[in-house]
């Protein structure tokens, strides 16, 4: 009697043994860990990638190194401007002709803003993040810098543009344009813009201008009748092609190459991440893909 009660329960533990063996071979009581995700491979010469609840970082390729911007320098322009005392968005900025001259004189990416038009603050925002209007980063600069000459103001303007980077604790970033369109000390790196970009998708009017495709800004004429501009359309394809995408910032130029910052949204987790240098308007887009997908995975 005793021999039959310890073959069932050998013969019990060997069907357990089995079963088990068999649940472990094909993962059903273990899921692989988050880090076994392959890294992959983009072609930018450096990237970044974190994620936006805690700023713990998901990908890192050269993400200290300092490099060119290119538009991406606009992410700060529009963050000053957003955390001015007392902003009023719709106050109304005058255009002037200093600013087209700017964007002929520098063949500079524009938001066709004519001369003489008023414009509101919001819509100079749409105007700076869209088309990246070097224009509408011209009038921003002068109308909220200090000084009594507009040289004076833009230069005070890049200087709050460098104390919010200390603020923000980007030691690796300096800006010595509004727009990008540097002078040989306009530079940040992966990660800083990524915290950069991190800190401005804070304010809800910035998170709404950099997810809009395109925006039709109606302007106040010399005579005051009313402008309807030409209808600005995001330079970041993101919008359109990956699904969850909420912003943030193209940029491009002869020492930049190609780069962008993005974030995108899904099942409640938000990736955001940077690019610099990477070779085309489409391969900037193809990293930023591959290291959206690879941050999601990595979170699970």
């Amino acid at each position: 009697m005793i021999n039959g009660i310890q073959g069932v329960r050998v013969r019990r533990a060997a069907a357990v043994a089995v079963t088990t063996g068999a649940m472990l071979a094909t993962g059903a009581l273990t899921a692989a860990p988050a880090q076994a995700v392959t890294a992959p491979t983009i072609v930018a010469k450096t990237g970044y990638v974190m994620n936006n609840a805690n700023g713990s970082s998901l990908f890192s390729k050269g993400s200290t190194t300092k490099m060119s911007t290119g538009s991406t320098t606009k992410i700060m322009t529009a963050k000053v401007v957003l955390t001015q005392s007392n902003l009023n968005l719709d106050s109304k900025v005058t255009i002037q002709k200093a600013y087209s001259d700017y964007i002929v004189a520098n063949t500079a990416s524009s938001a066709h803003l004519i001369v003489g038009d008023k414009v509101t603050v919001r819509q100079l925002l749409y105007g700076l993040m869209l088309p990246s209007g070097c224009d509408a980063a011209y009038a921003l600069a002068d109308k909220y810098g200090t000084g009594s000459t507009r040289a004076a103001r833009v230069k005070s303007f890049i200087g709050k543009m460098n104390s919010k980077a200390a603020q923000l604790g980007l030691t690796s970033t300096h800006f010595d344009s509004f727009d990008g369109i540097g002078n040989g000390a306009n530079y940040s790196t992966a990660k800083d813009l990524t915290k950069l970009a991190s800190s401005a998708m804070k304010s809800s009017t910035f998170r709404t201008v950099v997810k809009t495709k395109s925006y039709t800004a109606k302007t106040i004429t010399k005579t005051g009748s009313t402008r309807t501009m030409g209808a600005w359309t995001n330079t970041n394809t993101l919008l359109s092609s990956y699904s969850g995408t909420i912003g943030v910032k193209t940029g491009s130029g002869p020492e930049a190459k190609y780069c962008l910052v993005f974030a995108a949204t899904r099942n409640g987790k938000t990736v955001i991440g940077t690019v610099l240098a990477s070779t085309s308007v489409t391969q900037r887009e193809t990293d930023a893909k591959k290291l959206l997908n690879y941050g999601f995975a990595r979170l699970g």
